[in-house]
């Protein structure tokens, strides 16, 4: 059921333009990064590295969860129009399918952004001139960037269902993305679920900001499951009227 729930949900998504988004609006991190990295060259001298800190600074900490909050809240935006929540509540799906298939879409959109990011890495990279390729540990930043983006994800989706205006948790995953580099800053980034996809990445950071794997692993899975477990039963106990 879980699988017929997610061609269901491809479906409403088929028609949408979110593609050119999240294909054109990466550019804009991606052109900042490789500015900021070419008019600072006398204080960056770690190449690939150096350009990691500029590129994911604006990346991770201003596009990332915006663009993710964007691809939510197309995910929920039918049901939040005319009487289709009641449509959705009285289907012979489980609340629990209804949820995850939402949220495996998301994720999907979380891996292929991530993906497409290290594709203008590696472009902006050879245009500023850098020589071969980045060092595997970047990529592994990336990697671990990407599990801690599970979390943003799993709230924004949260966020979306609560929320019926479109915009709304577009501009709330800015804020978090703000406060969560002040967490980060301060060391409470593994207190925030914003912070984590910064951390993972090591957000303009050359050093390695996880001192442990394990307590941002437990951070991580601790903020998915609560976001995702208050979806779930939310969506249980939402009265069908309430459209």
């Amino acid at each position: 059921m879980l699988l017929a729930c997610v061609k269901t949900e491809q479906k409403k998504l088929r028609h949408s333009h979110l593609w050119a988004a999240f294909l054109l609006i990466p550019l804009l991190p991606t052109v900042m990064g490789a500015a900021n990295y070419v008019n600072n060259l006398g204080l960056l001298k770690s190449e690939w590295y150096s350009l990691w800190t500029q590129h994911s600074l604006f990346y991770a900490d201003f596009f990332y969860a915006p663009l993710t909050a964007l691809y939510c809240s197309c995910i929920w935006r039918v049901e939040h129009l005319n009487y289709n929540w009641n449509h959705l509540m009285t289907m012979p799906v489980s609340e629990a399918d209804v949820f995850l298939s939402k949220l495996l879409l998301a994720l999907r959109c979380t891996i292929m952004l991530q993906l497409w990011m290290w594709v203008l890495f590696l472009a902006a990279g050879k245009v500023v001139g850098l020589p071969g390729l980045p060092d595997p540990q970047i990529l592994i930043w990336l990697f671990r960037g990407s599990i801690g983006a599970v979390a943003v994800t799993a709230l924004q989706l949260v966020f979306s269902m609560l929320i019926r205006s479109f915009a709304v948790p577009i501009a709330l995953a800015l804020l978090g993305s703000v406060a969560g580099l002040l967490a980060s800053n301060s060391g409470l980034g593994l207190f925030w679920p914003y912070s984590l996809m910064l951390i993972g990445m090591n957000a303009n950071k050359t050093e390695d900001m996880v001192s442990s794997s394990l307590g941002f692993g437990v951070s991580t899975l601790v903020f998915f499951l609560a976001f995702t477990g208050f979806g779930i039963l939310w969506l249980k106990r939402k009265d069908v009227h309430a459209a």
